[in-house]
């Protein structure tokens, strides 16, 4: 709902106003998501089954469906206030460009050094590895924001980590592995031969340039095999988006205090983890008929786990040594063409984002990566950040609603979420500013050769 009364530009809230709980939105959903099943038994995964990979305190709000609020602990609290809150920015340049009715506002969440969100949930996860009494950490990224924020939480909470980068993200962004290592962190370009996994991906395709899945095989190997060590994980999993909804709520509070409420609230998705932490408070509010409010995920044409892949239990990694999750994928097995938006190219989806997608709570969009890069440059120009490309793809669609409304003569109210900055994308700029950039689109063809890596067990009888 749009406003008349004059906003400032940034809306920048208190410390004080920091969220003193995260925002479970599992407990307002009328049918939770399926749960973890263990391959080996079929049977639904208990605390027990998880314990030799995650660290306690994670699979306790993994399982937990039914508390709207979870207590943030003072020591987390005390972390976030080194970046938190982040500012609320009316685009008001973008809009004017657009020549929009529409009022546009974003999250920005790349005021730190790791220039993403992905800190919300590093500082959480290292907190809790550090409380267990761990000395070790391992974990998987793509772009390189989760890896950043992991070596920033694991520093300063005195662990030592080691992350698996996918290849190709490794050789585009050799200055985000750099910063993981001046905070401490053992940087390995994956598939490596340091793993059982990686050297079995490597055998079969000794040319990949890697994908998120191998990358997590090859930490949750490392981490069980690992003296008093843990996997930690940047999104996909129910307590990495519950730690994400600290953005959600700031946007609320700050909102609020201006009496606005979104038409439309838009987010990028790979795993899930800042889609879901964006919209956490008001899809819970929407799930007990507060409001009905559109929204919007985003993904990459390139890897159109939503709008192209299938409903139904998977493995969360390529070697097929996680649980088996109920989501939209594109089967465990399928490798991603490595475009540049690398913390977007996953197989699968959070579970609660596919599970409130297949009910129809929200819509999901499919973008090019050269219309992507054309809208970031464009918000680039006029708001004067440069954006990831993960975030641009929200960018994107943001500015497609912005124009419908202006067609169609309607005063929408638009919130999407910036997760982070792209200092460290300048390679792929530099391809969309010499003409050279591509989109690579998978066929039916490709995509079956996924869909065939799905298992075929008791769980998914008749899904495929």
């Amino acid at each position: 709902m749009a406003t008349d009364k004059k906003i400032p530009y940034k809306i920048y809230l208190n410390e004080d106003e920091i969220p003193r709980y995260w925002y479970n939105v599992k407990a307002h959903m009328r049918n939770s998501h399926a749960p973890f099943i263990n391959p080996a038994t079929q049977e639904p995964c208990t605390k027990e089954d998880l314990r030799h990979v995650f660290c306690d305190d994670c699979i306790s709000q993994e399982l937990n469906d039914t508390d709207e609020l979870i207590e943030i602990p003072e020591g987390i609290r005390a972390f976030y206030k080194m970046f938190r809150p982040s500012p609320l920015v009316r685009a008001y340049f973008l809009e004017q460009m657009l020549g929009t009715p529409a009022e546009i506002y974003y999250k920005f969440e790349g005021n730190n050094t790791s220039g993403s969100h992905k800190l919300n949930s590093a500082a959480a996860q290292a907190y809790y590895a550090k409380k267990q009494g761990l000395t070790n950490i391992t974990t998987e990224t793509g772009a390189g924001q989760w890896g950043t924020a992991l070596s920033m939480a694991a520093a300063f909470f005195g662990l030592d980590l080691d992350v698996f980068m996918v290849k190709v993200s490794s050789e585009q962004k050799p200055h985000r592995r750099e910063v993981m290592r001046t905070y401490g962190a053992n940087v390995i370009a994956s598939p490596s031969n340091t793993t059982n996994a990686g050297r079995k991906l490597l055998e079969e395709f000794p040319e990949t340039g890697g994908s998120l899945g191998c990358a997590i095989s090859e930490a949750v190997e490392k981490a069980v095999n690992t003296k008093n060590c843990r996997y930690v994980l940047g999104s996909v999993l129910d307590h990495v988006l519950l730690h994400q909804s600290v953005i959600g709520q700031e946007c609320k509070t700050a909102l609020d205090k201006y009496g606005i409420t979104p038409d439309i609230i838009i987010g990028c998705c790979g795993g899930g983890s800042n889609f879901g932490g964006l919209v956490a408070p008001y899809m819970g509010d929407k799930l007990q008929g507060k409001n009905n409010i559109e929204f919007i995920g985003v993904e990459p044409a390139s890897c159109p786990t939503l709008t192209r892949g299938k409903y139904a239990y998977d493995f969360c990694d390529s070697a097929k040594t996680t649980p088996l999750a109920k989501m939209y994928t594109l089967g465990c097995g399928f490798m991603p063409s490595p475009n540049h938006a690398g913390g977007l190219r996953y197989h699968g989806m959070s579970p609660i984002v596919s599970k409130l997608y297949h009910d129809g709570y929200m819509r999901a969009v499919a973008v090019d990566q050269s219309l992507v890069f054309e809208s970031a440059v464009k918000f680039a120009k006029c708001e004067g950040i440069l954006p990831a490309p993960e975030s641009s793809h929200a960018i994107r669609v943001a500015i497609d609603e912005a124009l419908k409304c202006k067609k169609e003569g309607k005063k929408k109210t638009i919130l999407f979420g910036l997760t982070g900055t792209g200092y460290f994308d300048l390679t792929a700029y530099k391809q969309y500013n010499d003409g050279t950039m591509t989109d690579c689109i998978p066929t039916d063809s490709d995509l079956k050769k996924g869909f065939e890596t799905i298992p075929k067990c008791k769980v998914n009888e008749g899904l495929i």
